[in-house]
């Protein structure tokens, strides 16, 4: 039941998911605590070396390296978390969830009382959905850190013991033939290795989440025309 003045009654309002809540806390302090363990002497990324120093090439092409290290990380990480995830039901909730906003804007444009307090009514139950979808891309987190972590650790080995000394790298936006070039090690806010990492691997990401969900509403698609279950059948 709505209260005075459209506000929704406490006892209505969805509770926040704290298992969620917990698991972000969590990773955070895993991530930290490896990043401690890892400290200065790289104990971590000594060891990681061990499994990923096929891609370093002596260190003779470091944006070739950063790419491949990105590509495998995003890869690997976007499609578990994709596959983890009810692709047609996340969006089946963004687009419940960005109807019922505009039809509570344009009630209240409207001044209709009787629509808005409906609207207002069902609010709980369109947050609900909402943290719903949000539990469970929280759910694929632990899995996809698994893979970003010890990647990410390698990384700062990389940049830190294979490059030392020799850092400076080429750039679209700047060229070291013209006596200019990124030092790997500058800060930019954060360090221009991380930048240049992310910039690589967001793009590949967003690539490779897009195939996934692809392929996931073309077997939903042919699910639906054939009218057999796939998954069931599976």
């Amino acid at each position: 039941m709505a209260a005075p003045g459209g506000q929704q009654s406490p006892e209505n309002m969805p509770m926040p998911d704290m298992k969620g809540m917990w698991t972000m806390l969590i990773m955070m302090m895993m991530i930290m605590v490896l990043y401690w363990i890892d400290g200065s002497e790289h104990v971590i990324g000594n060891v990681l070396n061990y499994v990923f120093q096929f891609l370093d090439f002596d260190g003779k092409w470091p944006v070739v390296t950063l790419m491949l290290a990105g590509m495998i990380m995003v890869v690997i990480s976007t499609v578990i978390r994709t596959l983890m995830m009810d692709t047609i039901a996340q969006q089946k909730s963004q687009a419940y969830s960005s109807a019922f906003n505009k039809e509570l804007r344009q009630a209240r444009l409207d001044n209709n009382t009787y629509k808005l307090k409906k609207l207002m009514d069902m609010q709980p139950m369109v947050m609900a959905k909402t943290m719903e979808t949000s539990n469970k891309m929280m759910k694929a987190m632990p899995v996809t850190m698994i893979i970003v972590i010890p990647m990410f650790l390698w990384v700062r080995y990389f940049v830190d013991v294979t490059l030392s000394g020799m850092s400076m790298i080429s750039v679209p936006w700047s060229m070291i033939s013209a006596g200019a070039g990124v030092d790997l090690h500058a800060s930019y806010i954060l360090p221009a290795w991380i930048l240049i990492y992310s910039l690589i691997s967001i793009p590949i990401g967003q690539i490779v989440m897009r195939l996934v969900r692809t392929y996931q509403f073309k077997r939903r698609l042919a699910e639906l025309e054939s009218g057999v279950d796939l998954e069931e059948v599976a």
